[in-house]
Parts: structure tokens; C-alpha cells; sequence
């Protein structure tokens, strides 16, 4: 059976360490009786034959049985699942850069369906849908009650045709916004001129990101052969991808030593990436801009190369998705995605549910802080979670509690410039000054 791995996020309507010390295997947990199982499979087969006959509407048998491999899936943790043909379809669409829908990475929480990120130039982002809002509402029917595949199911439908939305975000009374649906086509890497200072925006980790950016690097080189001060590699709200990608794309900015490695439950299938011979940009200072949307992949490129102290990070902490899952196809019945393991930055460090800290911490704006989402809306904070590691399963600080999405204290509006990325910007030309000294 075919088997991929890739760094997923939640479910999408796009249609998701130089090594410390190896950590000693934890002891084999004793196996539970198979008597235990047996009786646990017969109260299984008698809830299915009672779901089956006494529901009060009739349910197809391999519905319910597929209600039942996601149930337990997505117990685990908020990144587990089951994919049926179509959205197992749809997934590997995804990842190929082109699929159908609104354009938004999505999550479940609390009942209620929370954003993880807009895409660039989609239906979503061009109304105005931000990360950390909830939608709590589909054309005007409650999204409570549902699960995130039929919730996402009720999003989609033909190109062109519209869905209207409900949103709630923190700090504002609900607000409807209408989205025509599109054939989403991401362009995952963009570059603009801005003079001495090269800027690439990664929007995502699909297939052709590496060779994206490779051409966004010699366009820039070749367009300032003798005035390039150094790089701006923006992340932000970048929720991830591809790990080999994500690797890819780091190694194009190294020149030895480890970019990532994964753990999982076995010891004898920890992995280890390492960067090739090599640095396309020569050596030239580099800013990686990175917020709280910024996740998993995106958090493999920005922690490698903090580490390496290839560049420098700035923005504000990463969303901290540090697992990784692996996608495992069912001949006939679509795909289970299961968490398998956890990535570690070259350091050792293990950023589930913490996220990458900034070298320099930059807000949105320069006075007042704008926020782009919630400030409690990070990995940690959802359901299930996989906990730190110092940190039993479940356990959450008073500062990691879910946050309310039903607050309606109204705020002012303000338009800032992307102060961000304008002081990104300052520190590469002050890096390039002192590097031509």
C-alpha cells in the first residue's frame, strides 16, 4: 500500500534540529487483553446495530461505520482524520497547487468552524476573512452540530456560484460576507521589486514551491547584480504543506547541517534532513518574517534557519504545529491521515503548541497593536492538542484556555501599512551595510 508523508493541515476549503541528545525509548506500554478488546467490539457492533434500526432517521450502514473511523481519528488529536474519496481527492489536489473552493484553511473548535489562514488572492482573502475568525453560520444554518467534512461540504459547490458566511472575530459583532466560489489556482511563491532588498513571499508548500523560489532568486539576482542588500522571506500566515519542500526550500538558503528531523513512537524511525552543498543566495543577510498564522512547514523553514543563524526571524510567535502526518491510502474508501511523529529544528527543539519565538518581536503596527487573529488562537489551543513535551496531554496553562468567540465588545477599525515588513526591510539593509564593511 502506497504510503506519503507530508506536513497537513487542518481540513481546507482550498477545495493544511543540529539534533539534541536522543531522548531513551520509553518502555513498551502492556497491551490491552484481547478479552477487553473483544468486549469493547462487542459494544461497538451492538451501538452500530442500535444506530442502525432505532435512529430516528435512516442512516446507510457505511455511513455510520465511516462516522466511526473519523470519530476515533479525530479524537486523537486535532490533525487525525478519515478522507473519503472525494476529499482525499481533493487533498492530493491541493498539494499539486490547484483545487476547487474559497480559499481557507480550516479547523474545528468548540463546535464551531475556526480560520486558520486566508490564501493569497482567493475568494476568502479578497473578503476580507482572517485568521482566528469563526464562521458559525453557512447561507443563514448553524454550523453547530456538524462535523468539519460536512461543514466544509456546505462551503463548497460550483465555480461562480456564492455561500454566505457568518463570521465572528475577536472584539466585533458578527458580520455576514458573501464569497463566489473559485477554481483556486495558488501561486505559492511571489517576488517584488523593492529596490536593494529582495522580497519572496511563500504562501504556501505545494509541489513547485522550491522551483518558485529558486526562480524568484535568480530574477532578483539578476535584476541587482551589484546593489542587493540581502533577502526578506515572508511567511507569514503561511499555513504549511509539503515537509519536502519545506526542506527544499530551507536547503536553498544552507550550506551544511540538519534542517529538521521527526520522532516518532520508535526510535528506529526518527529521521534526520540535512542540508545539500550550496547556498543560492551566496552567504547574503536574510530576514524571515513570520505571525501567528504562520504553521507548520513554514515553522520548519523559520526555525532552521534560526538555528543555523542564517537569518534573522522577526514578526511575532508562530502558530506551533509540530507534527507531522502521514497520509496512508484505503484501496476503495479514501485515506487515513494520522499523526505519526513530531519535528524537531536543528537545535532540538520541539515547537508543538509553543511555536517559534522572533529573534526581534515586531506587532502589526507601529503605536497600537492590530491584531490579525486572536492572541490565544495557536496550536495549543486546540481541541485535543498534542501536548508539550514537558507537559501531560490535556494540560493547558491559564494563558493557553480557549478563547471566547462570542465576544462582541466593539473596537475601533484602523488601517495601518505593513509596518512589518517595512522594518523587515530596515534590518537587512543595516545587515548589508555592516556585511560590505
Amino acid at each position: 500500500m502506497k504510503r506519503f508523508t507530508a506536513v497537513f493541515l487542518a481540513l481546507s476549503l482550498l477545495a493544511t534540529p543540529a539534533f539534541a541528545k536522543e531522548k531513551a525509548a520509553e518502555p513498551e506500554k502492556k497491551e490491552v487483553s484481547n478479552d477487553s478488546v473483544y468486549k469493547y467490539l462487542n459494544v461497538f457492533s451492538e451501538t452500530f446495530k442500535r444506530a442502525r434500526t432505532d435512529y430516528v432517521e435512516e442512516v446507510p450502514a457505511d455511513k455510520l461505520i465511516e462516522y466511526a473511523i473519523n470519530g476515533m481519528l479525530s479524537s486523537l488529536d486535532p490533525h487525525s482524520s478519515y478522507l473519503d474519496v472525494e476529499t482525499f481527492k481533493e487533498m492530493r489536489e491541493q498539494t499539486k497547487g490547484e483545487f476547487g473552493g474559497l480559499g481557507i484553511e480550516v479547523t474545528m473548535e468548540n463546535g464551531w468552524v475556526k480560520v486558520i489562514s486566508p490564501i493569497d488572492d482567493t475568494p476568502a482573502s479578497k473578503a476580507g476573512i482572517q485568521a482566528g475568525d469563526f464562521i458559525t453560520h453557512i447561507d443563514g444554518t448553524t454550523v453547530l452540530g456538524l462535523t468539519l467534512n460536512q461543514a466544509v461540504e456546505k462551503m463548497r459547490g460550483p465555480v461562480n456560484s456564492k455561500v454566505k458566511l457568518t463570521v465572528r472575530r475577536k472584539d466585533k459583532p458578527a458580520f455576514d460576507a458573501t464569497l463566489t466560489r473559485d477554481a483556486i489556482k495558488i501561486r505559492s511563491v511571489k517576488s517584488e521589486d523593492k529596490g536593494s532588498v529582495g522580497y519572496i513571499r511563500i504562501s504556501s508548500f505545494s509541489d513547485s514551491t522550491t522551483d518558485d523560489v529558486k526562480k524568484a532568486l535568480n530574477k532578483i539576482q539578476k535584476d541587482h547584480p551589484n546593489d542587493l542588500s540581502g533577502y526578506v522571506i515572508d511567511l507569514r500566515n503561511n499555513p504549511g504543506g509539503l515537509l519536502d519542500q519545506a526542506v527544499s526550500v530551507a536547503d536553498l538558503f544552507l550550506d551544511e547541517g540538519e534542517i529538521v528531523s521527526t520522532r516518532s513512537r520508535r526510535a528506529d524511525e526518527m529521521q534526520r534532513y540535512n542540508a545539500s552543498k550550496g547556498d543560492a543566495t551566496k552567504g547574503m543577510p536574510i530576514v524571515v518574517l513570520i505571525n501567528e498564522g504562520s504553521a507548520s512547514a513554514a515553522e520548519i523553514v523559520a526555525g532552521a534557519l534560526q538555528d543555523h543563524k542564517r537569518a534573522v526571524v522577526v514578526g511575532m510567535r508562530s502558530f506551533g504545529k509540530g507534527s507531522v502526518q502521514t497520509v496512508i491510502p484505503v484501496t476503495g474508501f479514501g485515506a487515513i491521515r494520522l499523526t505519526t511523529a513530531r519535528y524537531y529544528t536543528p537545535s532540538g527543539r520541539s515547537i508543538q503548541a509553543k511555536g517559534i519565538e522572533p529573534d526581534i518581536q515586531i506587532p502589526v503596527g507601529h503605536v497600537e497593536y492590530v491584531a490579525t487573529r486572536s492572541d490565544d488562537f495557536t496550536e495549543a489551543t486546540l481541541p485535543n492538542a498534542l501536548a508539550k513535551q514537558d507537559e501531560p496531554k490535556g494540560k493547558k496553562s491559564k494563558k493557553e484556555k480557549d478563547p471566547d468567540p462570542f465576544d462582541e465588545k466593539p473596537a475601533e477599525e484602523k488601517k495601518i501599512e505593513d509596518y512589518q515588513l517595512d522594518r523587515a526591510m530596515d534590518i537587512v539593509k543595516a545587515m548589508g551595510i555592516y556585511r560590505n564593511k
